[in-house]
């Protein structure tokens, strides 16, 4: 699957882990609202070409998922600021 960093010189495989990392850093720095979204432009920095579609939980699957992920941020970044921002369509 990754037969392509083989054929990679030294400058062009520095090239790609600065992308990855440019990538990463930014799904890494979502705040707020951003962290609900659907992310494909991360998976997009892979070699391969394809889009492929998640499998969507119905809507209350789905926003049990959203309360727990939410849940699990006041354990794991508890001292993350906290924000009454108000979603905003624009």
């Amino acid at each position: 699957m990754d037969a392509d960093l083989d054929q990679m010189t030294r400058d062009q495989l520095i090239a790609e882990a600065k992308k990855l990392r440019e990538g990463i850093r930014q799904h890494r720095d979502s705040s707020e609202h951003e962290l609900c979204w659907h992310h494909p432009a991360l998976w997009g920095l892979l070699p391969e070409k394809t889009d492929p579609l998640p499998v969507v939980p119905e809507w209350p699957e789905f926003i049990r998922g959203c309360i727990k992920y939410r849940q699990s941020l006041d354990s794991q970044a508890t001292a993350a600021l906290r924000t009454h921002t108000p979603y905003d369509e624009g």
